[in-house]
């Protein structure tokens, strides 16, 4: 059996974005293998036992997926987490704020413009 040729196997990442630093393990699967086989490979559940990764999302480069998607040799599982603000509020203050400006210049925008 030593001689035989080994299964076809895939290189995945697994990455995890945190304040300051991102975790990231570097994998070799067998060809086939799916989202939920590289985060249970990847020891996830080790390094965060309070996260559970489907709440937030995962995803492939970008790209919210299914843990039963296959993988592709050199894909990037990422692993979301939450946002640490509102987008909408934060482009209510942006928005705000330009009118300020605008209307400290001497500029009147109408209200409807921004």
């Amino acid at each position: 059996m030593a001689n035989e040729p080994s299964a076809a196997q895939i290189g995945v990442s697994v990455c995890y974005a945190l304040s300051g630093h991102v975790w990231l393990r570097e994998l070799r699967l067998p060809d086939g293998a799916t989202v939920a086989d590289a985060l249970a490979a990847s020891g996830f559940a080790q390094a965060f036992p309070v996260v559970q990764p489907w709440i937030r999302g995962v995803g492939i480069f970008g790209r919210a997926t299914e843990p039963q998607a296959r993988l592709a040799d050199g894909d990037r599982v990422e692993i979301y987490r939450g946002l640490s603000f509102d987008p909408k509020e934060s482009r209510r203050r942006r928005a705000e704020h330009r009118r300020a400006k605008t209307a400290k210049n001497g500029r009147v925008r109408p209200a409807g413009l921004l």
